[in-house]
C-alpha cells in the first residue's frame, strides 16, 4: 500500500561516506559515555528493598511516588495484585538496611496517607542483579548471532555484516542516551533494546531484498543505482510503518506513566535510529562490501543439444 509514489530515485548512496561518519561518531560518542559514565542500572541489576504496602481503598501511586520524591527518596512504585496494594522498589545506600529504611519509608506514606499499612520487606541481593546481567546480555549476544545467521542463509555474507553492523549501531546508541542522562536501566528497557534489534533487522530484510530483486531487473545499473532504486521503492512503506508504530510508543510514552516511561523512550530512540541505520548504514556497507549483480544472478547455462546443432553446422 503506497500514499505517495516517489517517480524519481532518490540519490542515497551519492552521500553515503557523509552518512556514516555521522553514525561513526555518534557510535564512538555513546561507547564513550557508556565507559566514562556507565549505565543507571535499577533495583533488578543492582539489588535494593522491596516493600510491600496495603491500603485501606484505592492507592494513588502517582501521589505516593511525588511524597517519595519530594522526601528525597529514588523509588519504583506500583500497583502489585490488586488497586490497594503497592509494591515499592528502592536502592539501599551504604550503611542502610532495609528495615531501617522500611521505617523512615512508611514514616512518609502513612503522613501522606494513615491508612498505609506495611505488609513485608524483603532485600534483593547483588547476586541477582549480577546474574540478570550476565542472561541480559547473552540475550542480546544470541539474538545478533541469528540475525547474521538468517541474513547469511537468506541473502549473503555482505548482507549479514552489514546488517548486524547496522542493528548494533543502533543498541549500543539506545545504550549511550541512557548513560549520557543517567536514566534508569531496567528489565523493560532491556526488553526495548531486544524488540528495537527485531524491529530494525525487518526493515533491513525488507531494503535487502528489493535491492536483490533489483539486481535481477536493473542490469546495466550500477549497484549504488540499484540501491537507490531499492531504499526508493520502499519509502513509503517505510514511513507508513514506522509512523504508526511511533503512534503507538508515542501514546505509551504519554499515558504510560513511569512505569512504562523509559520503555517507550528506549523504543523511540530506537524507532528513529532504526530507519536511519537501515537506509543509511547498512546499505552503504553492502556498496563497499562489494555486492555485486553476478553474486544474485547465475550464468545461464547453454543446452547441450545447440551446442551439438552448432558444432555440425
Amino acid at each position: 500500500m503506497e500514499f505517495f509514489k516517489i517517480r524519481r530515485t532518490i540519490p542515497f548512496m551519492r552521500h553515503a561516506l557523509v552518512f556514516n561518519v555521522i553514525s561513526l561518531i555518534t557510535f564512538l560518542a555513546a561507547v564513550f559515555f557508556l565507559v566514562h559514565r556507565g549505565l543507571n542500572y535499577s533495583i533488578e541489576f543492582t539489588g535494593g528493598t522491596l516493600i510491600e504496602v496495603g491500603y485501606q481503598h484505592a492507592a494513588d501511586v502517582d501521589a505516593l511516588r511525588r511524597a517519595l520524591d519530594r522526601a528525597g527518596y529514588k523509588a519504583e512504585a506500583q500497583n502489585f495484585g490488586s488497586s490497594r496494594d503497592v509494591l515499592i522498589r528502592m536502592h539501599l545506600e551504604k550503611n542502610q538496611s532495609s528495615a531501617d529504611l522500611s521505617q523512615k519509608v512508611m514514616q512518609v506514606l502513612q503522613a501522606e496517607d494513615r491508612s498505609a499499612e506495611l505488609r513485608r520487606v524483603e532485600f534483593v541481593g547483588p547476586q541477582v542483579g549480577s546474574e540478570l546481567v550476565e542472561l541480559g546480555s547473552l540475550a542480546l549476544l544470541v539474538t545478533a548471532v541469528g540475525i547474521v545467521l538468517y541474513l547469511w542463509l537468506r541473502f549473503e555474507w555482505r548482507f549479514g555484516l552489514s546488517a548486524i553492523v547496522a542493528n548494533l549501531h543502533d543498541v549500543v546508541i539506545i545504550l549511550g542516551f541512557f548513560a549520557f542522562f543517567q536514566w534508569e536501566f531496567s528489565l523493560p528497557v532491556l526488553a526495548a533494546v531486544l524488540a528495537v534489534l527485531g524491529y530494525s533487522v525487518n526493515e533491513s530484510v525488507v531494503v535487502f531484498d528489493r535491492v536483490r530483486e533489483n539486481f535481477r531487473k536493473m542490469r546495466k545499473a550500477s549497484t549504488a543505482e540499484v540501491i537507490d532504486s531499492a531504499i526508493t521503492g520502499v519509502i513509503s512503506r517505510t514511513i507508513i510503518t514506522h509512523l504508526c508504530t511511533q503512534m503507538m510508543v508515542t501514546t505509551m510514552l504519554i499515558f504510560g506513566g513511569p512505569a512504562l516511561h523509559y520503555f517507550a523512550l528506549a523504543l523511540t530512540i530506537g524507532i528513529c535510529f532504526g530507519i536511519y541505520s537501515s537506509v543509511l548504514v547498512a546499505s552503504p556497507l553492502v556498496m563497499w562490501l562489494g555486492a555485486k549483480r553476478e553474486q544474485f544472478v547465475r550464468p545461464q547455462r547453454k543446452d547441450r543439444r545447440d551446442e551439438h546443432e552448432g558444432a555440425v553446422v
